[in-house]
């Protein structure tokens, strides 16, 4: 017997949806320009604030993650100004192609993929550009499950230009510490379907004063996207286009969840999740993507076998075993596949998904022994109850 329904979501985004997220999005609609609008509104940036690890009020786009990137460019960087890219993977690209659509000039720190981004190379290509308005990096690189030392990269930034530090975050918001006011960040933005726990449909942005003070100096041209209508919209309650209400009311439940389990302790489960996910892929002899010092506490890439399996095969098993994991991105698509563990996920999700994958591998062919992958990760667990 099979339950449709009935399958585990394990890809990094959108992530598996709480039932009780569920049920407070079935809010009945409210006036968008009521006074209990205004309240949710109001509400959920003030507790979003801990969250980036920020003073500053965060602002709410009903978007996609990736409106959160173009308004991050386009608010900062004005027509003729530089801006340098640290792209370790397929969404430091992404904030790279934004950057050359609008015709900025566009600086690339290629880092290869599945590798963080070194601090001294960093800072000489820093030197190498001194005249850079901004630099951009991809906190969680979800195509490669790579992160990047944030905080002492900003540093970087910091000590050696005037740029501002601008960083998405939306793969790991949630899952990792962020300190964005004393790491010296600018502007730091994410998305609800990531360990938010949301559906898509809502992005948050987080803005320093200083890089208020170059946002409000910009004379480029936004509509949607000009942060700081977001800004004046906020003051008083209201955002300047019609949010995604129903979105809203689940944002307020997860923000409820996240502070009942404690951030620091939300913290702790994702690095015990990375660590049991690691553990049973080595234990099952295949390759991960990222060195343990780079590895995201939100996303594993593990390489294809050299021959021995074929990763779109092996999605396509474990797809019949009810679990589905993402597949590689760009030049690493049929090469990689990729397990998402954020946001509404623990051990037990770990446990079935490495039992489903030790099957996967037997069925297309690849020698496993049995239960290993499960062991390997349990053994993890058992360190940490």
């Amino acid at each position: 017997m099979s339950f449709a329904e009935k399958f585990h979501l394990r890809i990094p985004g959108p992530t598996p949806i709480p039932p009780r997220i569920q049920q407070a999005m079935a809010h009945p609609m409210i006036g968008h320009r009521s006074g209990e609008a205004s309240r949710l509104i109001t509400e959920c940036s003030e507790r979003l604030k801990k969250i980036f690890g920020t003073e500053q009020h965060p602002l709410l786009l009903s978007s996609s993650g990736t409106s959160a990137l173009e308004a991050a460019v386009v608010n900062t960087v004005a027509p003729g100004e530089e801006a340098i890219v640290v792209v370790t993977g397929a969404f430091g690209d992404r904030f790279a192609k934004i950057v050359e659509k609008y015709g900025y000039i566009c600086h690339r720190l290629d880092i290869p993929w599945g590798q963080a981004c070194d601090p001294e190379l960093l800072k000489s290509f820093i030197e190498e550009h001194p005249h850079a308005r901004a630099v951009f990096f991809t906190y969680c690189e979800t195509s490669t499950g790579v992160l990047n030392p944030i905080g002492e990269l900003s540093r970087v930034v910091r000590e050696h230009s005037d740029a501002l530090v601008i960083v998405d975050a939306v793969s790991c918001l949630g899952a990792v510490p962020s300190r964005m006011d004393e790491w010296g960040i600018d502007l730091m933005v994410t998305g609800s379907q990531k360990a938010l726990m949301l559906p898509p449909g809502l992005a948050f942005a987080a803005v320093s004063e200083r890089a208020w003070t170059t946002i409000e100096k910009n004379p480029g041209p936004r509509f949607y996207l000009d942060l700081p209508a977001y800004r004046k919209n906020l003051e008083k309650g209201t955002t300047p286009f019609t949010p995604a209400v129903s979105l809203l009311f689940g944002l307020k439940e997860a923000l409820n969840m996240l502070d009942e389990e404690g951030l620091e302790n939300v913290i702790k489960r994702h690095e015990l999740l990375k660590e049991m996910t690691r553990a049973g892929i080595r234990a099952l002899g295949l390759e991960l993507m990222a060195r343990d010092q780079d590895a995201s506490p939100t996303v594993t890439s593990i390489h294809g076998g050299a021959g021995k399996w074929e990763s779109e095969e092996l999605r396509k098993a474990l797809r019949q075993l009810q679990v589905v994991v993402a597949g590689g991105q760009q030049h690493l698509k049929g090469k990689i596949f990729r397990i998402g563990h954020m946001g509404y996920c623990d051990a037990l999700d770990i446990f079935t998904t490495l039992s489903a994958l030790e099957l996967a591998l037997h069925q297309t062919g690849v020698p496993v022994e049995l239960g290993a992958g499960v062991k390997a990760a349990q053994e993890v667990y058992l360190t940490h109850v």
